[in-house]
């Protein structure tokens, strides 16, 4: 079974997490990925814990079905051999700083001249052009500066550190692979490929969506819980009796008369429709969520359709019944021992998708592989190794 991006092959300069990802969603979705990868600077991924039989669970994930090939990019034989990829792997994706790509003579303009239909995505911080082109940043940053971090949190405690990397992933990631996608249909009609300039801190900002068009249209300032989805209305987790918070979103009045009805107070629903009374409301449900413990409430809204649910942790949430029937948990095989279980492709084709193959693989473990795909004789790729170019 191939998967639907299976006549596409992407060569991978990127490290850490926003290229990676991306390309995991292209390999998953059956894509030929291959990471170029230098022999001396390790991707901090690998050294990431926790580590299962010495290898970076992490790495293991975001490098799945991936082959990688080790190369100094530096040296002019590696750069030689890039050249030759780009005639097969016809989609680049990048993720250094500004013009780090066009000194190693492997920047778009230079990857154009020899094979007009590349793609070349470049993933970002802050994009290719502006002052902040060439600043570092991180996940972080870029939720700051966009402004999203500005009504992300409480009052009392200021904005909120995320768990998850939300610029990085919902930003770089997800974006990227749109772009990429995107660029391969003009392809189709025009034969021409493009440079997509992905910038984490401009998609970031993309998604202040429904707060940023009120702002725009009617100068309404998202500020920390003064809007509905923000922890400005009864919109929000609650503290069980045990500790445990339980999530309530019964915007529409027929959940929030079903979810009163459940707690016990059917006259709350009337102050759910009133902007005044929303702190009245919180004060009332958070009073009687403390009243029981989190099993107590999942058993009673069980059968209640009000938008109510548990905050389950990692290791439930992954039980939890509606999870398991979609399989988002895989296991993927790992050379000479048992698989290892990993985070599913979230995109359901009818179709399928092939199985995943592998787990991230060591750096360079593909090179000689590829390499003889290309052409390269064994005399040639000692060479190189010789040379240092390759590792």
């Amino acid at each position: 079974m191939k998967g639907p991006l299976s006549s596409l092959k992407v060569l991978d300069f990127s490290t850490l997490l926003p290229g990676p990802f991306a390309s995991l969603l292209l390999a998953d979705m059956g894509a030929e990925v291959l990471r170029v990868e230098s022999p001396t600077r390790m991707d901090l991924v690998r050294v990431l814990p926790p580590h299962v039989d010495g290898v970076s669970a992490s790495h293991a994930y975001l490098n799945r079905n991936k082959r990688s090939i080790a190369l100094d990019l530096k040296r002019p034989e590696a750069l030689a051999v890039v050249q030759q990829l780009v005639a097969e792997y016809d989609i680049v994706l990048e993720q250094f700083r500004p013009g780090v790509m066009d000194k190693l003579g492997l920047g778009y303009a230079a990857l154009k001249a020899l094979n007009p239909r590349l793609i070349y995505v470049s993933i970002t911080g802050y994009g290719q052009t502006g002052p902040y082109r060439e600043r570092a940043g991180h996940d972080l940053n870029y939720l700051a500066l966009s402004g999203l971090a500005s009504y992300t949190g409480r009052r009392d405690s200021g904005p909120l550190p995320l768990g998850v990397q939300v610029a990085d992933i919902a930003g770089g990631s997800l974006h990227g692979v749109i772009g990429l996608l995107a660029a391969v249909i003009a392809r189709q009609s025009t034969g021409l490929g493009q440079h997509v300039d992905i910038s984490m801190s401009d998609c970031a900002f993309s998604l202040h969506a429904m707060s940023g068009a009120g702002y725009l249209a009617a100068g309404v300032e998202p500020d920390l819980e003064n809007q509905v989805l923000n922890g400005g209305s009864f919109y929000d987790y609650y503290r069980t009796r045990d500790g445990r918070w339980l999530s309530v979103g019964s915007l529409e009045p027929q959940f929030m008369q079903a979810f009163c009805a459940a707690l016990g107070r059917p006259e709350l629903a009337a102050l759910g429709l009133s902007p005044k009374d929303q702190e009245q409301l919180k004060r009332e449900i958070s009073i009687e969520i403390e009243k029981h413990e989190l099993a107590e409430w999942q058993a009673r809204f069980a059968t209640v359709d009000a938008c109510v649910e548990p905050v389950l942790k990692l290791s439930e949430a992954i039980e939890h019944p509606q999870l398991k029937a979609r399989g988002v948990v895989t296991e993927v095989p790992r050379e000479g021992k048992s698989a290892l279980a990993q985070i599913a492709c979230p995109i359901r084709f009818s179709a399928g998708l092939e199985a995943p193959r592998h787990i991230g693989s060591p750096v360079g473990a593909h090179g000689v592989e590829v390499l003889r795909e290309l052409g390269y004789s064994d005399e040639q790729i000692a060479a190189l190794k010789a040379a240092k170019a390759l590792g």
